[in-house]
């Protein structure tokens, strides 16, 4: 079947022609894209140059601990053991302007919060002036002073913050049984310091809920690794599987999956028909707004319709892609079955993308590790603040706590105050403090692409070896994995720096329009708004396709060792003169290896959730959501390295396929090296090899079959790549 277009084949440049001497990924190679290795090795060591530098200059205590009113971190330097953040006048924080969780108030560090109410006047007359003077700053100045807050009261430490410990009975705040703490000048009602506390909370709630999701992880970290080393097995499992029955294992797949989701449609019809007309469950999601325990939503009905909408939207396109790419299901199955052909001669591969991961990690660490360094290395700076009600004009000006004195300020400034606000780059290295950062995260994004490309180039050239055997197993070279990623770290790091490059770019852009959407955001008009998501999407496309283009590419850098823009041109051309199969066959083969990774992280969701959602002796968890999306997004993750190499060998096998297609014709002389089941799918045959006229003449049965034989050879039927 010939392909239908109008555009000459020869457009894509002249189609593969017959070489003797090729016989799979070529040895004798040269060393490609030097200049750009060289430009790749220069950006490593500055990047290692910029981690010393930037670990020298952090303090990563200010991301842990609070800062007191002189920018000092509580728990270090003088502050040693004086973990915890005490507010002098909480009040201050209802009018809250809120600059690194710092209110217009004194704060000290101290090693206790305060367990009782005391006034600052009943402490200088009773023994408990040497308790009350661990909440009193001390100044030092011409002559040595203490400043302390006008009361205490019984506090509890919540993110590592004093806050009044309060109590709640019969719709009344109290702290002990007094709704009014102190008398005269110093009382302050409770609810005052509740409306207070829970101004500054407002913005400490997340952390709150993150302190609970670390707890539960540190409680559940053992199950949520056996829960992924199940979706290891189950996946290594599979991919054994697909060895022996490829093809009645895929089909499997494939109605499981419908009958899955149409059980999961009649699931959330039952559960919806159940709370229909129940008290509550008419309410929407918006209307109980942000919940961190999942299961009130599972009480809406508007919950249940959402899911079912949403199963039989995939359910519909699924059915879809079944009937109408049912022949190419076919080619694609057997795509895959030579695939596992493949993997059971090239075993290691499964091993490699733990390799990969080791790498990542490491790289994705160093990063983060550089991000933060980079994000503590500012100074101290502090701003003027004045008392409610005062008519002082230097409010938020700059001061320094060791030279500011009210006295000298203008008139009704007296009760000013020199408070810290925040970290702020200051000399020549902390000035680039964004372009330092931007510089982290493009070195990041070009090791983690240059990572990913070494692996797809090292996969592919172990493939194409197995392909381009004629006589397999006896002419598949000898350890294919460790030769090939010799070849591609020997030969081919500059072609590989140069595609994550390209890559790392188009990500870069799409941070900064990110970026300045951000910076932008409130400020835009309705078209300054669309023309920005249509520049985000322009950007997502073309990361895709470079994606897709530099993947091909590597196959052909791992078969042929050239250049990349060469072998990009040459992979691009090649596709295109199969454009048809490239466009059909690439997505089913996707489709099919995405739903047996949907299985397998379905098959472990399930197991985690009854077994999380069930009381188990030592086992506590505030969220059971927490350990159930990590397993389930580490299940995806694991099972998606794994399938990730039978992706990677799918698309080598059908790269090399079509130029099996064009180098040979399936004479005896240029045989097809594809194996005999595709070649039936596809219509081709290899004729026989010519029998010696000793055999010939040696009976008529064997001249009769050898003529058949002939003769079924002959009939070859012509498929266009």
């Amino acid at each position: 079947m010939a392909r239908k277009t109008d555009v000459p084949s020869v457009y894509y440049g002249e189609p593969r022609k017959y070489d003797r001497k090729f016989k799979g990924p070529i040895n004798n190679r040269s060393r490609t894209d030097v200049i750009c290795g060289l430009i790749f090795a220069i950006v490593i060591f500055a990047y290692v140059i910029l981690g010393f530098v930037a670990w020298s200059n952090s303090n990563l205590g200010r991301f842990i601990h609070p800062t007191d009113s002189n920018g000092e971190v509580c728990g270090q330097m003088q502050n040693k053991g004086k973990t915890k953040l005490f507010y002098f006048n909480i009040l201050k924080c209802v009018d809250l302007s809120l600059n690194n969780f710092q209110c217009a108030t004194t704060q000290i560090c101290v090693s206790e919060c305060p367990d009782k109410f005391l006034t600052l006047k009943e402490a200088r007359k009773s023994s408990e002036w040497d308790k009350y003077k661990a909440f009193c700053k001390t100044q030092l100045k011409d002559t040595q002073t203490e400043e302390c807050p006008s009361m205490i009261y019984p506090s509890s430490p919540f993110l590592k913050r004093c806050f009044p410990s309060l109590q709640t009975k019969m719709g009344t705040t109290s702290i002990g049984n007094s709704t009014k703490l102190g008398v005269g000048h110093d009382s302050v009602y409770v609810t005052d310091l509740k409306k207070a506390a829970s101004k500054l909370t407002d913005f400490l709630h997340a952390k709150d809920v993150s302190e609970k999701v670390f707890e539960d992880l540190a409680n559940s970290w053992e199950w949520i690794l056996i829960g992924m080393a199940i979706s290891m097995v189950v996946s290594l499992i599979f991919l054994l599987l697909l060895r022996y029955i490829a093809g009645l294992l895929l089909w499997i797949i494939i109605w499981a999956v419908v009958i899955a989701i149409a059980y999961g449609i009649t699931h959330c019809y039952l559960q919806y028909h159940i709370r229909s007309g129940k008290i509550g469950s008419g309410r929407t999601i918006y209307d109980i707004g942000l919940q961190t325990d999942f299961g009130v939503y599972l009480e809406l009905t508007q919950t249940w319709l959402i899911f079912m909408i949403l199963l039989a939207v995939i359910e519909g396109i699924i059915l879809l892609i079944l009937f109408f790419l049912r022949k190419r299901l076919q080619i694609a199955i057997a795509l895959l079955v030579e695939a596992s052909k493949a993997m059971k001669y090239v075993m290691t591969a499964l091993i490699y993308p733990v390799f990969t991961f080791l790498l990542l990690s490491l790289v994705i660490a160093y990063g983060a590790a550089v991000a933060s360094c980079l994000a503590t290395s500012g100074v101290a700076t502090y701003t003027i603040i004045h008392e409610e009600g005062s008519k002082c004009q230097l409010s938020e000006e700059e001061c320094h706590p060791k030279t500011f004195d009210p006295k000298t300020l203008p008139a009704g400034c007296s009760k000013s105050r020199c408070l810290f606000k925040s970290y702020r780059d200051d000399d020549s290295y902390r000035s680039y403090g964004l372009l330092l950062q931007a510089f982290n995260l493009f070195a990041l994004l070009w090791l983690v692409n240059f990572i990913l490309a070494l692996g797809q180039c090292t996969l592919a050239g172990a493939f194409a070896s197995y392909y381009w055997a004629l006589n397999k197993p006896s002419d598949i070279p000898a350890r294919p994995l460790c030769t090939s990623f010799n070849r591609a770290i020997s030969f081919h790091v500059g072609s590989l720096a140069f595609g994550a490059l390209i890559l790392s770019a188009v990500q870069m852009m799409r941070v900064c329009l990110a970026y300045l959407e951000r910076k932008l955001k409130g400020q835009q008009n309705a078209c300054a708004r669309f023309m920005m998501s249509c520049l985000k999407y322009c950007f997502w496309c073309l990361e895709r396709f470079i994606k897709f283009l530099n993947k091909n590419a590597y196959i052909m850098i791992a078969i042929y060792g050239k250049s990349f823009c060469t072998s990009s041109r040459d992979a691009f051309f090649l596709l295109m003169r199969n454009v048809i199969r490239v466009a059909v066959l690439d997505k089913v083969t996707d489709f099919l290896l995405f739903l047996g990774k949907l299985l397998i992280a379905g098959i472990v969701g399930v197991i985690t959730f009854f077994f999380f959602t069930q009381e188990v002796d030592g086992l506590f968890v505030n969220y059971y959501w927490v350990p159930l999306v990590l397993v389930v997004l580490g299940s995806y993750l694991v099972a998606h390295g794994f399938f990730n190499v039978y992706a990677m060998c799918v698309d080598t096998l059908f790269l090399c396929f079509c130029e099996d297609l064009e180098r040979n014709d399936g004479s005896a002389a240029r045989p097809y090296y594809m194996s005999p089941d595709l070649c039936n799918i596809l219509g081709k045959s290899n004729e026989l090899p010519t029998f010696s006229r000793s055999s010939s003449s040696s009976g008529g049965g064997s001249r009769s079959s050898g003529s058949r034989s002939s003769r079924r050879s002959s009939r070859r039927a012509t498929c266009c790549c």
